[in-house]
Protein backbone atom coordinates (compact mmCIF):
# COMPACT_ATOMS: atom_id res chain seq x y z
CA UNK A 1 0.00 0.00 0.00
CA UNK A 2 1.34 3.23 -0.97
CA UNK A 3 2.07 6.14 1.75
CA UNK A 4 -0.62 8.29 2.40
CA UNK A 5 -0.08 11.90 1.82
CA UNK A 6 -1.50 13.69 5.32
CA UNK A 7 -4.58 16.22 4.20
CA UNK A 8 -5.39 19.48 5.95
CA UNK A 9 -8.47 19.11 8.11
CA UNK A 10 -10.79 21.71 9.96
CA UNK A 11 -9.25 22.74 13.25
CA UNK A 12 -9.80 19.90 16.01
CA UNK A 13 -12.30 21.76 18.83
CA UNK A 14 -9.56 21.41 21.89
CA UNK A 15 -6.98 24.06 19.80
CA UNK A 16 -8.21 27.26 21.54
CA UNK A 17 -9.59 30.27 20.15
CA UNK A 18 -8.19 32.47 22.47
CA UNK A 19 -4.95 33.13 20.84
CA UNK A 20 -4.01 36.61 19.01
CA UNK A 21 -2.14 34.43 16.68
CA UNK A 22 -1.09 30.88 15.68
CA UNK A 23 0.39 28.33 13.72
CA UNK A 24 -0.92 25.26 13.78
CA UNK A 25 -0.74 21.67 11.76
CA UNK A 26 -2.61 18.83 11.60
CA UNK A 27 -2.08 15.25 10.23
CA UNK A 28 -3.84 12.48 11.45
CA UNK A 29 -6.39 12.65 13.89
CA UNK A 30 -7.23 8.94 14.46
CA UNK A 31 -3.86 7.43 13.78
CA UNK A 32 -3.89 3.80 14.11
CA UNK A 33 -2.93 2.00 17.59
CA UNK A 34 -0.06 -0.20 15.67
CA UNK A 35 1.85 2.58 14.77
CA UNK A 36 4.84 3.03 16.50
CA UNK A 37 5.10 6.66 16.77
CA UNK A 38 2.44 9.36 15.26
CA UNK A 39 2.14 13.06 15.28
CA UNK A 40 -1.23 13.96 15.49
CA UNK A 41 -1.27 18.16 15.53
CA UNK A 42 1.48 20.41 16.76
CA UNK A 43 2.12 24.26 16.61
CA UNK A 44 2.78 27.77 18.25
CA UNK A 45 0.22 30.04 19.78
CA UNK A 46 0.69 33.89 20.98
CA UNK A 47 -1.76 33.56 24.19
CA UNK A 48 -4.75 36.13 24.58
CA UNK A 49 -4.93 38.05 27.94
CA UNK A 50 -7.97 35.68 28.15
CA UNK A 51 -6.18 32.50 27.62
CA UNK A 52 -7.06 29.19 29.57
CA UNK A 53 -7.32 25.68 28.95
CA UNK A 54 -9.03 23.28 31.56
CA UNK A 55 -9.20 19.22 30.52
CA UNK A 56 -9.74 16.36 33.07
CA UNK A 57 -7.79 14.66 30.14
CA UNK A 58 -6.58 14.23 26.74
CA UNK A 59 -7.07 11.85 23.92
CA UNK A 60 -3.63 11.90 22.53
CA UNK A 61 -0.26 12.66 24.62
CA UNK A 62 1.19 15.85 24.38
CA UNK A 63 4.47 17.88 24.99
CA UNK A 64 4.34 22.20 25.68
CA UNK A 65 7.03 24.21 25.53
CA UNK A 66 7.11 28.12 26.68
CA UNK A 67 9.48 30.31 24.51
CA UNK A 68 8.39 33.90 25.90
CA UNK A 69 5.94 34.97 28.68
CA UNK A 70 4.42 33.89 31.96
CA UNK A 71 1.44 31.64 33.21
CA UNK A 72 0.51 29.23 35.77
CA UNK A 73 -0.22 25.34 35.09
CA UNK A 74 -2.49 23.24 37.66
CA UNK A 75 -0.81 19.44 36.02
CA UNK A 76 -2.28 16.38 38.03
CA UNK A 77 -3.11 18.57 40.78
CA UNK A 78 0.08 20.16 41.49
CA UNK A 79 0.04 23.89 40.78
CA UNK A 80 3.59 25.02 38.57
CA UNK A 81 4.55 28.44 37.11
CA UNK A 82 5.41 28.84 33.90
CA UNK A 83 8.11 30.62 32.75
CA UNK A 84 10.35 30.86 29.69
CA UNK A 85 12.44 27.31 29.24
CA UNK A 86 9.11 25.65 31.46
CA UNK A 87 7.99 22.10 29.47
CA UNK A 88 5.24 19.73 30.74
CA UNK A 89 4.06 16.34 29.26
CA UNK A 90 0.42 15.64 29.59
CA UNK A 91 -2.07 12.77 27.86
CA UNK A 92 -4.57 11.02 28.26
CA UNK A 93 -6.16 10.78 32.14
CA UNK A 94 -3.99 13.82 32.90
CA UNK A 95 -6.25 16.79 34.12
CA UNK A 96 -4.28 20.19 33.61
CA UNK A 97 -5.21 23.33 33.73
CA UNK A 98 -3.24 26.51 31.42
CA UNK A 99 -3.53 30.12 32.16
CA UNK A 100 -1.86 33.73 30.65
CA UNK A 101 -0.13 36.22 32.80
CA UNK A 102 -2.14 39.21 31.26
CA UNK A 103 0.85 41.18 31.12
CA UNK A 104 3.02 39.08 29.40
CA UNK A 105 1.00 36.35 27.90
CA UNK A 106 2.52 33.35 26.97
CA UNK A 107 3.73 32.38 23.86
CA UNK A 108 4.55 28.23 23.54
CA UNK A 109 5.08 25.54 21.57
CA UNK A 110 2.94 22.26 21.33
CA UNK A 111 3.13 19.11 19.98
CA UNK A 112 0.09 16.07 20.40
CA UNK A 113 0.98 12.54 19.62
CA UNK A 114 0.53 8.65 19.45
CA UNK A 115 1.70 5.18 19.22
CA UNK A 116 3.41 2.16 21.07
CA UNK A 117 6.65 4.44 21.84
CA UNK A 118 4.72 7.26 22.91
CA UNK A 119 4.93 6.42 26.57
CA UNK A 120 7.94 4.62 26.85
CA UNK A 121 10.05 7.43 25.13
CA UNK A 122 8.41 10.15 27.66
CA UNK A 123 9.48 8.10 30.26
CA UNK A 124 12.80 7.82 29.00
CA UNK A 125 13.69 11.40 29.25
CA UNK A 126 12.19 11.99 32.34
CA UNK A 127 8.80 13.29 31.41
CA UNK A 128 6.68 11.35 31.90
CA UNK A 129 2.84 12.28 31.22
CA UNK A 130 1.60 14.68 33.99
CA UNK A 131 5.45 15.97 35.00
CA UNK A 132 7.42 19.18 34.28
CA UNK A 133 10.79 20.68 33.94
CA UNK A 134 12.70 23.31 32.83
CA UNK A 135 15.18 23.01 29.80
CA UNK A 136 18.70 23.94 29.89
CA UNK A 137 19.21 25.04 26.79
CA UNK A 138 15.31 26.42 25.26
CA UNK A 139 16.82 28.25 21.87
CA UNK A 140 17.83 24.67 20.46
CA UNK A 141 14.11 23.11 21.43
CA UNK A 142 12.79 26.15 20.18
CA UNK A 143 14.52 25.29 16.61
CA UNK A 144 13.26 21.99 16.30
CA UNK A 145 9.98 22.79 17.19
CA UNK A 146 10.39 25.20 14.39
CA UNK A 147 11.27 22.53 11.82
CA UNK A 148 8.68 20.48 13.21
CA UNK A 149 6.21 22.84 12.36
CA UNK A 150 8.15 23.53 9.05
CA UNK A 151 7.50 19.96 7.92
CA UNK A 152 3.90 19.54 9.10
CA UNK A 153 2.68 22.42 7.58
CA UNK A 154 4.53 20.39 3.98
CA UNK A 155 1.75 17.82 3.07
CA UNK A 156 3.93 15.12 1.09
CA UNK A 157 3.52 11.68 0.67
CA UNK A 158 6.67 11.46 3.31
CA UNK A 159 5.54 14.11 5.95
CA UNK A 160 4.21 11.70 8.64
CA UNK A 161 7.58 9.73 8.67
CA UNK A 162 9.23 13.01 8.97
CA UNK A 163 7.16 14.44 11.23
CA UNK A 164 7.94 11.54 13.72
CA UNK A 165 11.05 11.34 13.05
CA UNK A 166 11.64 14.79 14.61
CA UNK A 167 9.15 14.55 17.21
CA UNK A 168 11.79 11.65 18.68
CA UNK A 169 14.04 13.35 18.46
CA UNK A 170 12.81 16.69 20.27
CA UNK A 171 11.87 14.22 22.45
CA UNK A 172 15.81 13.35 22.78
CA UNK A 173 16.82 16.87 23.15
CA UNK A 174 14.54 17.55 25.80
CA UNK A 175 15.67 14.95 27.58
CA UNK A 176 19.08 15.76 27.53
CA UNK A 177 19.06 19.38 28.80
CA UNK A 178 16.19 18.53 30.85
CA UNK A 179 16.64 19.42 34.77
CA UNK A 180 14.63 20.41 37.56
CA UNK A 181 14.59 24.44 37.67
CA UNK A 182 16.02 24.39 41.39
CA UNK A 183 18.97 22.27 39.92
CA UNK A 184 20.14 24.97 37.52
CA UNK A 185 19.92 27.48 40.22
CA UNK A 186 23.21 25.68 41.98
CA UNK A 187 26.52 26.84 42.84
CA UNK A 188 27.28 23.42 40.80
CA UNK A 189 25.56 24.00 37.82
CA UNK A 190 26.97 27.64 37.61
CA UNK A 191 30.44 26.28 37.82
CA UNK A 192 29.46 23.98 35.06
CA UNK A 193 28.68 26.13 32.99
CA UNK A 194 31.54 28.03 33.07
CA UNK A 195 33.93 24.80 32.85
CA UNK A 196 31.86 23.91 29.86
CA UNK A 197 31.80 27.59 27.66
CA UNK A 198 35.94 27.53 28.79
CA UNK A 199 36.39 23.94 26.97
CA UNK A 200 33.92 24.93 24.15
CA UNK A 201 35.81 28.02 23.32
CA UNK A 202 39.22 26.90 23.93
CA UNK A 203 39.47 23.12 22.90
CA UNK A 204 41.71 23.41 20.03
CA UNK A 205 44.58 24.55 22.65
CA UNK A 206 43.31 22.52 25.53
CA UNK A 207 45.09 19.27 25.35
CA UNK A 208 44.25 17.42 28.84
CA UNK A 209 41.37 17.07 31.95
CA UNK A 210 44.36 18.43 33.98
CA UNK A 211 45.00 21.46 32.15
CA UNK A 212 41.04 22.10 31.98
CA UNK A 213 40.58 21.85 35.81
CA UNK A 214 43.94 24.04 36.06
CA UNK A 215 42.64 26.73 34.23
CA UNK A 216 38.67 26.49 35.30
CA UNK A 217 40.09 26.59 39.42
CA UNK A 218 38.50 23.51 39.77
CA UNK A 219 39.69 19.71 41.29
CA UNK A 220 39.43 17.55 38.01
CA UNK A 221 37.81 14.45 40.22
CA UNK A 222 34.65 17.48 40.89
CA UNK A 223 34.72 18.53 37.71
CA UNK A 224 34.11 15.17 36.24
CA UNK A 225 31.50 14.80 38.72
CA UNK A 226 29.61 17.51 37.43
CA UNK A 227 29.49 16.83 33.27
CA UNK A 228 28.15 13.37 34.35
CA UNK A 229 26.09 14.70 36.49
CA UNK A 230 24.32 17.86 34.10
CA UNK A 231 26.25 16.59 30.34
CA UNK A 232 26.55 12.32 30.98
CA UNK A 233 29.82 12.59 29.39
CA UNK A 234 33.15 13.46 31.09
CA UNK A 235 35.18 16.78 29.97
CA UNK A 236 37.91 15.11 28.00
CA UNK A 237 35.10 13.34 26.19
CA UNK A 238 33.23 16.69 25.61
CA UNK A 239 36.73 18.07 24.63
CA UNK A 240 37.35 15.18 22.33
CA UNK A 241 34.14 15.51 20.56
CA UNK A 242 35.01 19.29 19.42
CA UNK A 243 38.53 18.63 18.74
CA UNK A 244 36.96 15.69 16.58
CA UNK A 245 34.20 17.90 14.74
CA UNK A 246 37.19 20.44 14.19
CA UNK A 247 39.51 17.49 12.83
CA UNK A 248 36.54 16.39 10.38
CA UNK A 249 36.19 20.01 8.69
CA UNK A 250 39.59 20.18 8.21
CA UNK A 251 40.21 17.16 6.71
CA UNK A 252 37.63 17.89 4.10
CA UNK A 253 40.13 20.23 2.64
CA UNK A 254 42.50 18.27 -0.43
CA UNK A 255 46.01 18.18 0.54
CA UNK A 256 45.45 18.58 4.35
CA UNK A 257 47.00 16.11 6.36
CA UNK A 258 46.29 14.22 9.60
CA UNK A 259 49.71 14.92 11.21
CA UNK A 260 48.96 18.73 10.32
CA UNK A 261 45.33 18.76 12.00
CA UNK A 262 46.94 16.63 15.04
CA UNK A 263 49.59 19.32 15.15
CA UNK A 264 46.71 22.44 15.02
CA UNK A 265 44.53 20.62 17.67
CA UNK A 266 47.44 19.96 19.90
CA UNK A 267 48.73 16.16 19.75
CA UNK A 268 52.04 15.06 19.29
CA UNK A 269 51.04 11.80 17.66
CA UNK A 270 48.97 11.37 14.56
CA UNK A 271 47.98 7.67 15.61
CA UNK A 272 46.00 9.64 18.61
CA UNK A 273 44.30 11.45 16.59
CA UNK A 274 42.93 8.74 14.39
CA UNK A 275 42.06 6.73 17.15
CA UNK A 276 40.50 9.04 18.75
CA UNK A 277 38.35 10.52 15.67
CA UNK A 278 37.63 6.50 14.75
CA UNK A 279 36.35 6.45 18.43
CA UNK A 280 34.12 9.82 18.47
CA UNK A 281 32.52 9.45 15.10
CA UNK A 282 32.70 6.26 14.30
CA UNK A 283 35.24 6.37 11.22
CA UNK A 284 38.98 6.48 10.64
CA UNK A 285 39.89 9.57 9.10
CA UNK A 286 41.06 7.86 5.80
CA UNK A 287 37.52 6.35 5.77
CA UNK A 288 35.99 9.27 6.12
CA UNK A 289 37.89 10.98 3.31
CA UNK A 290 36.89 8.12 0.90
CA UNK A 291 32.42 8.36 2.11
CA UNK A 292 33.19 12.69 0.90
Amino acid sequence: MPDRVPHPQSAPEFFSPQVREARRFYLDLAPSPRQALAVVCGGFECSAPDYVIQRAGFPYYSIEFVARGKGALVLAGQELPLLPGSVFAYGPDVPHHITTDRDDPLAKYFVDFAGRRAAGLLDQCVLPPGTSGRVFAPSEIQRIFDDLIQNGLKPTRLTAQACAALLEYLILKIGESLSAWEAVQTPAFATYERCRQHIQANFARLTSLTQIARQCHVDAAYLCRLFRRYDHQTPYQFLLRLKMNLAAERLQNPGVLVKQVAAELGFNDPVHVSRAFKSILGLSPEAFRRLR
